[in-house]
């Protein structure tokens, strides 16, 4: 498990292409130091083992089924890529609850310069969309990143300084990909609502107005009569406890 907050900007040095998967050799000091065979590094947001390491670098294996699913495949010697180790329990959450398991790749479409951050838009696979909330969490390149604009299509992102600075996002150019991680508990409660298992009604407070949302039940407010007034309805904001930045 990782949070999405980047340790170290990382250099490929060397790919290896193995017919059905590939190995790379990946340059980070500060994220090798005490490293053992068998531990977890993202790269760009995608958990890989170890299989070796030494000198400031190491070496890990990605198979055909991450390199179909990522942007892995696209790295050549030089690239430069974001790096985590994996969390340590009870360690600081500083981003989100982040796999390391990729749902998928998007594409830079704009970038809008302000005088000391960006707003970045990046394309969407629809499948995904819907996981994808105004003031939600996403992972981009393994990035843990707030949500401030969502469409069926599309997101955007905004970036400080240091994420600018630090991560490879501050280099990503329109039309160049980058992996995407939705939330996974986002996937969960869709899982659980679909087989049944925890119907909307059985939730309680404001976690079952969620659900019932999430599911596409009409909520009325507590205390409303059975009319089911559309005035008589919270918010989708009021439900999920959204408010505007």
């Amino acid at each position: 498990m990782f949070t999405g907050i980047v340790e170290e900007l990382g250099e490929v040095t060397a790919v290896e292409d193995l017919g059905d998967s590939s190995r790379l050799r990946l340059r980070g000091p500060l994220v090798t130091e005490g490293v053992r065979h068998g531990d977890s590094i993202a790269v760009n947001g995608v958990c890989l083992t170890v299989a070796g390491s030494g000198g400031g670098a190491f070496t890990a294996d990605v198979m055909a089924e991450t390199l179909h699913r990522s942007s892995l495949g696209a790295l050549v010697p030089g690239s430069r890529v974001n790096l985590e180790r994996a969390m340590a329990l009870g360690g600081r959450l500083g981003g989100h609850l982040v796999q390391g398991h990729v749902d998928g790749t998007g594409t830079v479409t704009e970038r809008i310069p302000g005088e000391h951050w960006e707003v970045v838009r990046i394309s969407l696979p629809p499948r995904l969309a819907r996981y994808v909330v105004e003031k939600g969490s996403i992972t981009v390149d393994g990035v843990s990143l707030t949500v401030v604009e969502a469409g069926e299509e599309h997101f955007a992102v905004s970036l400080v300084p240091t994420t600018l600075e630090l991560t490879t996002l501050g280099r990503k150019q329109p039309g160049e990909p980058v992996n995407l991680e939705v939330d996974v508990l986002a996937k969960y409660v869709e899982r659980l609502l679909a087989s049944g298992v925890v119907p909307a009604g059985g939730l309680g407070g404001a976690a079952g107005a969620a659900a019932a949302v999430a599911a596409g039940e009409t909520v009325a407010a507590e205390g409303s009569g059975p009319s089911g007034r559309s005035g008589d309805a919270p918010s989708a904001a009021a439900v999920t406890g959204e408010v505007s930045a």
